[in-house]
């Protein structure tokens, strides 16, 4: 479609055409979350401007949910785990917001929190959160970091810690009815085991020329059938393979032995990357979801974003998370019977061709499609005459449409009141006659990664975003994402799987024959058949070098290809002694 047709289509269509009605209560959610993220103070002596959310407690009171996350300046509320709103910090609060926060919901009487930046610390509670009447209690616990408050069924209070690359995870019973003073020694409970656990090394995809070696961080404490799964980060949470991992004991204090099936929750592959420093909660229907920290890392290391996924435990025992497709449209934690499974919406614009009113030097358009986190689009203004096409090159149905803002030199610190984001996007089978897919026109939401389902599917080939308002200076999208389903086929089944595990055994090379039409691969693996837990989405390439495995382990893989038509069946399951 030429520029100029484009431009001449665009006078009227936003007029002459009736809106579609608006999806108000979504059954889908997709990844990252779209929260209203609060803008950073940390590097404001640097004028580094960035919002970011990570490290979060996600605890259920009294049938509703609270989120606690870094630096926030406040905390979220939900009644489904899916639409949240900000609460905004009490006077009493720590002053430069949580950090690494922790949160327990004691017997639906009493909330706490604690995670004071400086280490040192009292705990805060409530029993209105939604009021926001926090009190504290009149102690204070020193050299705390990344801290977990966990209060077990017979009324004992424990504290984990621990964010360092040479300290180990380290827990104390407090005494709940003395001010949660310390009751007895600490303990250390476990570390890092580099030379083993191939997950737990530093860097982007676990290389690193730092001689840091990793951190183990952000415990959460989950009580299940009477066992303790004692969760961690590790190695670092600016780089894609930032994950958890759990340690399973009888006791609070221990002993505790390593899961077999680790990392738990990991998501290095895809668009949005990162799974780890989070924690696990109990939602609608008595399903588990996880809730972790995302990498987006442009401004900033330690620029990031939130995510959930499905969370379970098998009949042995085993905690696990499903990642698969895992910035792919979900169903909702409230969908009943299916809450938590893949919606089968595919990506229908990755590669995609781009047009744009302007860009700015190398912020092309062709970034809004190409699935890279830390590339973007910069408009040369921002104002409501800006605009971007992608074409499909063929009709297919659209069913949701994501809009991944990015910060560029905002200059907006701190916590704002007001900041919301108006646009609409349209749709198109011949680039002249619109019709409306999405109407933010009148929205005043702050919306810096808005997902949208729409109401009803639209066949189009063409797909519009109209700009209206950013609350930033400049107009910058990382990515805009279209979901639905194509009209071709989908790609055949993998063949020639090919496992070769090196010398060294936390590192295994995996290639496989490359399937035409193909538009990616997730390489499924665990620790038995029936136990692929664990998922790593590739684009383009038919092979993947992993350095994320147990030296001590047997590991089972497979891969499927996929494509904007769908998912293929999956290769034939191979064993990798």
């Amino acid at each position: 479609m030429k520029l100029n047709t484009l431009l001449l289509s665009m006078s009227c269509a936003a007029l002459t055409l009736p809106l579609f009605a608006q999806n108000t209560r979504m059954e889908t959610f997709c990844n990252p979350l779209n929260v209203d993220y609060t803008y950073m103070i940390y590097n404001s002596d640097k004028g580094i401007s960035y919002r970011s959310g990570a490290d979060p407690a996600v605890v259920e009171f009294r049938g509703e949910y609270y989120m606690f996350v870094t630096r926030s300046h406040g905390y979220w509320h939900s009644t489904d785990l899916q639409n949240w709103n900000f609460i905004p910090a009490p006077a009493n609060w720590y002053p430069q917001g949580c950090n690494a926060p922790a949160a327990h919901n004691y017997k639906d009487s009493l909330l706490y929190v604690c995670g004071d930046p400086s280490g040192s610390m009292s705990v805060l509670y409530t029993d209105d959160p939604k009021k926001g009447n926090w009190k504290g209690v009149p102690a204070i616990l020193h050299d705390l970091q990344d801290p977990d408050l966990f209060i077990d069924d017979d009324g004992k209070a424990y504290m984990f810690w621990g964010s360092s690359n040479v300290f180990p995870i380290r827990g104390i019973e407090l005494d709940r009815n003395h001010r949660f003073l310390p009751k007895g020694e600490k303990k250390e409970l476990f570390g890092l085991d580099l030379a083993n656990h191939g997950w737990e090394r530093f860097g982007e995809n676990h290389v690193s020329d730092s001689d840091l070696g990793g951190f183990i961080e952000g415990p959460w404490m989950t009580k299940h059938n009477g066992k303790y799964y004692l969760q961690y980060g590790s190695p670092g949470t600016e780089f894609n393979v930032y994950g958890d991992g759990v340690y399973v004991a009888d006791h609070p204090m221990g002993p505790y032995t390593y899961q077999k099936h680790n990392p738990v929750s990991y998501k290095p592959g895809g668009f949005m990357n990162g799974a780890g420093h989070g924690s696990s909660v109990l939602g609608p229907d008595s399903t588990y979801w996880h809730f972790a920290s995302m990498s987006l890392s442009i401004n900033v290391n330690w620029e990031r974003r939130l995510c959930m996924f499905p969370m379970g435990f098998d009949n042995d025992g085993i905690m696990f998370c499903d990642t698969r497709f895992g910035d792919y449209p979900h169903y909702a934690p409230a969908v009943p019977g299916k809450k938590g499974e893949f919606r089968g919406w595919m990506l229908l614009s990755y590669k995609k061709p781009v047009t744009a009113s302007s860009y700015v030097k190398e912020y092309t358009p062709a970034a809004l499609t190409d699935e890279k986190t830390k590339s973007f689009w910069l408009a040369e203004a921002n104002n409501d005459n800006q605009w971007v096409v992608i074409d499909l090159q063929k009709e297919a149905e659209v069913c949701a449409v994501q809009i991944n803002y990015h910060d560029y030199q905002s200059n907006m610190y701190g916590r704002y009141e007001g900041l919301y984001h108006r646009y609409y996007v349209e749709g198109s089978s011949d680039g002249k006659n619109w019709k409306i897919l999405v109407d933010r026109r009148r929205s005043y939401k702050d919306t810096p990664n808005d997902y949208v389902e729409l109401a009803h599917p639209a066949k189009v080939r063409y797909v519009r975003y109209r700009n209206l308002h950013v609350p930033t200076p400049h107009l910058a999208i990382s990515e805009l994402r279209i979901f639905g389903k194509g009209t071709g086929k989908a790609p055949k089944k993998v063949d020639g799987l090919k496992l070769v595990r090196q010398a060294d055994r936390r590192d295994v090379a995996i290639s496989w024959k490359p399937v035409p039409g193909a538009q990616g691969y997730n390489v499924l693996w665990g620790i038995a058949p029936d136990k692929l837990y664990s998922s790593w989405m590739v684009y383009d390439e038919n092979e993947l070098f992993m350095r994320s495995l147990t030296t001590t382990q047997d590991y089972y893989f497979c891969v499927e290809a996929f494509n904007e038509n769908g998912v293929a069946e999956r290769s034939e399951i191979l064993h990798c002694k």
